[in-house]
């Protein structure tokens, strides 16, 4: 069974950066594709940024696109969210999840098996 685990979070002004991770026990997340994805409150979780295995693919939503940037290394076994220019809209809960390993780099929640308990990002206006 793996176990994700988020870190990071935090409160921030708007135009504020924060840089989250995530590592996982019971398996090596270096063989799967990696996704983070947000809830806020009474909203549904939604597809924020997912890199492939190999580290050399990366998708983001029209919303953080050009402010965050997804990457991993190898040793520690980290994935990470460099999140700059927050706006007050990013404002949720994080989740960090393992995926697939495979040529799609899927957005969809239910491509993806293991969850964290997400960490808080809130920023303020």
């Amino acid at each position: 069974q793996v176990q994700v685990v988020e870190s990071g979070g935090g409160l921030v002004q708007a135009g504020g950066s924060l840089n989250l991770s995530c590592t996982a026990s019971g398996r090596m997340l270096r063989s799967v594709d990696m996704g983070w994805f947000r809830q806020a409150p009474g909203q549904e979780r939604t597809f924020v940024a997912v890199i492939s295995w190999t580290g050399d693919r990366s998708y983001y939503s029209d919303s953080v696109k050009g402010r965050f940037t997804i990457s991993r290394d190898t040793a520690p076994d980290t994935v990470y969210l460099q999140m700059n220019s927050l706006k007050p809209e990013d404002t949720a809960v994080y989740y960090c999840a393992a995926g697939t390993h495979g040529r799609v780099l899927f957005t969809a929640p239910r491509y993806y098996a293991s969850w964290g308990q997400g960490t808080q990002v809130t920023v303020s206006s």
